[in-house]
C-alpha cells in the first residue's frame, strides 16, 4: 500500500471507539449471525470488547483490517467470528490460515476456533514445530477449514509435503505480527505470501506498530481499515502494580515470602532464562509448593502438559520464560511476579497482561535488585506511572534464608542430574539413530497412521 493510501486508511479515535461500545451491546448488533452469537454466549462472551466492536463490522464488509490492541483485548474473537461467518456463507476446505509466533498461542487459537465453530462442524489443524511432521501431513491431507501455524513449520510443509498447497485460500490472519517479525520469521512470511492467492482477505493484528509491521502491511494488505483501540502502552486499570527493591542474593527468600503471604492465589512467575526457570521450579517444589516450569528447552508435550495442569488448577504456580508472556489466555491468574526484570520494557506490559484480564482484578510484583534500577525506571517511564513498594516484613524474610539455602542446594543437585541424564540420552540417541530410523520406517508409519485417523 502506498504512503498516501496508508494515511487514508480509516482509523477511529479512542473516544469514538468508546461511544461505539456504548451503542453496541451485543454481537448481533455487530452483524454476527445467530448461530455464532449463541456460540459466543456459551463461551461467556456477553458483550463485545473494544477491538471486536471496531474490527468485526469492517471485516464482515469484506475489508482488510489492521487491528492494534493491547494483550488480552479479545483479538482472537475479532478475526475468528468474521472468518467463521464467511465460511458459513461459502463452505470450503483450506479456507483460512492463521500465522502466530508461538506454539502455545497456536493451540489456544485453535481451541477458540473449535469452541466458536463447534455447532457448524469447523475442522482446524495446528501446524507447529516440536511435533511429528508425518502426522501433520496426514492432517493436512484431510483439508481442514482453518490452519493455525507457526511460519517456519508451515513453510516446511509447503516445500516438502506432496499435494499440499494454499492456492484456494480465502483468509490470511497474522496474529501478534510484531512478535512474528521480531522472531526473524520475515523470510518465511515472504515465502508464504508468494504462494497464497492475491485475491484474499487479510487481517493483521499487532500490539505495536513497528517499522517492520508497517512494511508488512504495505506488502500484504489492500486499502485496509485501521482499528486502533490503544495507541499508547498501558496496563489495565484493575491491575495493582508493585515493586520490591531487594539485594540480589536474597531473591529466592523474598519469592518464598511473597508466595506464603499471598497463599491461596494462582501465580505466574517470569524468569529470564530456561535454566533459571527450571532451577526456581525445583527450589519451590523442594519447599512444598505446587510449581511447574514452562520454557523453550522442554519438549512440546511437556510444555502443553504444564500449561494444561495450570489451566486446570492442578498446580497453583507456573514458572515461565517470555514464551508465555503474550497471547496466552489463562483466566484465573491472580498474581504475576517478575522474578527477573524484563530487558525490554514492552515485555513488562505483556507479562503483567497475564492477570487482570476481561475485567477482573489482579496484582503484579516486580523484583528490582541493585543491578536492575535503570531497567525499572524505563518501565515506569513507558507506563507513565510510579509504582508503589509492596509492603514487606524484612525480618520475616530473613527467617526463611536457612530453609531456602537448603532447598537451593538440593535444586542445584537435581538440575545437575537432569543435565547428565539429558547428555547420556543424547549420546545413546547418536549411537542408535540409524537403527531407530530403519525400525521407524518399517513399524512406525503404520502406528502413526492409525493414531492420526
Amino acid at each position: 500500500m502506498a504512503a498516501g493510501e496508508e494515511e487514508g486508511a480509516a482509523a477511529r479515535t479512542e473516544s469514538e471507539s468508546e461511544a461505539a461500545v456504548e451503542e453496541l451491546r451485543s454481537f448481533k448488533d455487530l452483524g454476527v449471525t445467530d448461530v455464532l452469537c449463541e456460540a459466543c454466549d456459551q463461551l461467556g462472551w456477553k458483550v463485545p470488547t473494544k477491538i471486536q466492536v471496531e474490527a468485526i463490522p469492517v471485516a464482515l464488509q469484506g475489508r482488510d483490517v489492521i487491528g492494534l490492541a493491547e494483550t488480552g483485548s479479545g483479538k482472537t474473537g475479532a478475526f475468528a467470528l468474521p472468518i467463521l461467518q464467511a465460511l458459513l456463507e461459502t463452505p470450503q476446505r483450506l479456507f483460512a490460515l492463521v500465522l502466530t509466533p508461538t506454539r502455545e498461542l497456536a493451540f489456544q487459537i485453535s481451541e477458540q476456533f473449535e469452541a466458536l465453530g463447534s455447532s457448524i462442524g469447523v475442522q482446524t489443524t495446528v501446524i507447529v514445530g516440536g511435533i511429528d511432521t508425518m502426522s501433520q501431513s496426514l492432517a493436512l491431507a484431510k483439508k481442514p477449514h482453518v490452519i493455525i501455524a507457526t511460519p517456519g513449520r508451515l513453510v516446511d510443509h509447503l516445500e516438502n509435503t506432496k499435494g499440499f498447497n494454499l492456492r484456494a485460500l480465502k483468509f490470511l490472519v497474522m496474529d501478534e505480527a510484531d512478535r512474528i517479525l521480531n522472531m526473524d520469521f520475515e523470510t518465511e512470511v515472504d515465502k508464504i505470501l508468494k504462494v497464497i492467492p492475491r485475491d484474499r482477505k487479510t487481517f493483521l493484528f499487532s500490539a505495536t506498530m513497528t517499522k517492520k509491521v508497517q512494511k508488512l502491511q504495505r506488502a500484504a494488505l489492500k486499502n485496509p481499515v485501521k482499528c486502533a483501540v490503544s495507541s499508547k502502552y498501558q496496563t489495565v486499570e484493575k491491575l495493582q502494580q508493585y515493586y520490591i527493591f531487594i539485594p540480589s542474593k536474597f531473591k529466592d527468600s523474598y519469592l518464598v515470602y511473597i508466595l506464603n503471604e499471598l497463599a491461596g492465589n494462582s501465580f505466574m512467575i517470569f524468569c529470564s532464562t530456561c535454566n533459571n526457570t527450571q532451577r526456581t521450579a525445583l527450589l519451590l517444589r523442594n519447599l512444598g509448593f505446587t510449581a511447574i516450569p514452562l520454557h523453550g528447552q522442554m519438549s512440546q508435550n511437556k510444555r502443553l502438559g504444564s500449561l494444561n495442569k495450570f489451566k486446570a488448577k492442578a498446580r497453583s504456580i507456573l514458572l515461565a520464560t517470555d514464551v508465555a508472556s503474550r497471547g496466552l489466555d489463562i483466566p484465573h491468574v491472580d498474581v504475576v511476579i517478575n522474578f527477573d526484570i524484563p530487558t525490554h520494557s514492552k515485555d513488562y506490559i505483556h507479562r503483567v497482561g497475564r492477570t487482570a484480564r476481561a475485567g477482573r482484578s489482579g496484582k503484579s510484583i516486580t523484583f528490582v535488585t541493585q543491578y536492575d534500577v535503570e531497567l525499572f525506571q524505563r518501565i515506569e517511564h513507558l507506563i507513565g506511572k510510579k509504582l508503589p513498594a509492596f509492603p514487606m516484613q524484612e525480618e520475616e524474610v530473613m527467617m526463611l534464608t536457612e530453609r531456602v539455602a537448603e532447598a537451593q542446594r538440593i535444586a542445584r543437585m537435581e538440575l545437575r542430574e537432569q543435565g547428565e541424564k539429558k547428555r547420556s540420552r543424547n549420546d545413546n540417541d547418536d549411537d542408535t539413530e540409524e537403527a531407530i530410523g530403519v525400525r521407524n520406517k518399517v513399524a512406525g508409519g503404520k502406528k502413526k497412521k492409525r493414531k492420526a485417523f
